[in-house]
């Protein structure tokens, strides 16, 4: 019995390095908890499903796909150590999140020293810029449009219906910091005029201070700068304070959410967006809408649409998986290989745009990847 035991034991262990070579081990940090859970968790759920395609229409090169999933609990420590295992421990051979840009910022350093590529799913762009005040972006992506596009996107539709009078409500945390950066430099580009800021806390419940004093400086418009339920927040206050003017959120905000929050507060408050939000209205020769009309059937059978709507986020990960699928499929999976594949991406159609990612720019996507939506009758629409 002894050398059975034995002999069963010596297969095990002989079998266990070839069972670990059949996978391709990803790593996946999202907010599961905390803050902005509810754009982390429908983000993980998309993680899982767009793994669940690649490993059933084959794998990658013959292997499959495994998530190691953690939850990041909108705190950048806790985001530090789980990249630190995910590279270290779990020689995971990318990084997929996480959810907030200052988590971002605090384990952009993390990826690089460890030389394990992360495509991130955050919004502010500080984390694939570089210099000696941002460091060094080699090894870090993002899926979502940079700010910077989203404020162009917003700009060129503010020209366009001639309102260049504005005064700002910002976010005071890094994603808020990183559009209003953006909003002062673009500004003069497109003939807007920034007449004051004002900033507010992620977790504030009144806005009215802010709005009263935005209201004061007699701007033609307000644009307000943050993700989450702030925006709503902002939205409700301006209706209750009496304030006549229109309200433009940032590109976080296109959740069913903002206006479910916000009420009949939201009706008429646009926002650019991601085509993902206005798939019924987009052109069937937009090389998009095959791509999104797919992503949304796949989401709706998992029944992920009955707990966490579609909104801009959900095609984040989507895209960002499928890039480095992609890229493994090219390359394999030494890292500098790997890197270099992604950085290599070139017309990759997807949820969130059609990526063309460059040395210079790790996120790929042109202002023609965003669309200006409106709120109406409870719903988004694409803005007139």
């Amino acid at each position: 019995m002894r050398k059975i035991l034995v002999s069963l034991l010596g297969l095990l262990l002989t079998a266990a390095p070839a069972l670990a070579a059949d996978t391709i081990k990803l790593g996946a940090f999202f907010d599961l908890s905390g803050r902005a859970a509810f754009i982390g968790t429908p983000t993980k759920l998309v993680a899982e499903m767009v793994v669940a395609k690649i490993n059933a229409e084959g794998g990658i090169n013959g292997k499959m796909l495994e998530l190691e999933v953690g939850d990041t609990e909108a705190n950048p420590a806790k985001a530090a150590s789980i990249a630190k295992k995910f590279i270290y421990k779990d020689k995971v051979v990318a990084i997929i999140g996480p959810t907030l840009t200052d988590t971002g910022m605090n384990v952009k350093k993390i990826a690089h020293e460890g030389k394990v590529p992360i495509f991130m799913t955050v919004g502010g762009d500080p984390v694939i810029m570089g210099g000696e005040k941002f460091g060094p972006f080699d090894w870090v992506f993002k899926s979502p449009q940079r700010s910077s596009t989203a404020v162009e996107r917003l700009f060129i539709y503010l020209k366009e219906k001639g309102l260049t009078r504005v005064a700002l409500l910002t976010a005071a945390d890094g994603f808020g910091k990183d559009g209003a950066r953006w909003m002062k430099k673009l500004a003069p580009d497109y003939g807007i005029e920034i007449l004051g800021e004002e900033s507010f806390g992620t977790r504030d419940t009144d806005m009215t201070a802010q709005l009263t004093k935005a209201k004061n400086l007699k701007p033609q418009a307000l644009i307000a700068w943050t993700i989450g339920p702030a925006g709503s927040i902002v939205a409700k206050n301006k209706v209750q304070l009496g304030i006549d003017l229109p309200l433009f959120q940032c590109h976080g905000l296109p959740d069913p959410k903002y206006i479910e929050l916000a009420g009949a507060a939201s009706e008429g408050d646009r926002m650019p967006a991601t085509k993902l939000m206005v798939a019924d209205a987009l052109s069937d020769s937009d090389p998009q809408k095959p791509v999104i009309e797919e992503f949304i059937k796949l989401y709706k059978a998992n029944g992920y649409d009955k707990q966490f709507p579609i909104n801009t986020h959900s095609g984040y990960a989507w895209d960002a998986i499928m890039i480095v699928a992609n890229a493994i499929k090219q390359a394999g999976t030494e890292p500098e290989a790997l890197r270099k594949a992604i950085e290599d991406t070139k017309n990759y159609v997807g949820i969130s745009g059609t990526y063309n990612i460059t040395p210079e720019d790790h996120n790929g996507l042109g202002v023609d990847s965003m669309v200006m939506v409106e709120v109406k009758d409870g719903k988004f629409v694409m803005a007139e």
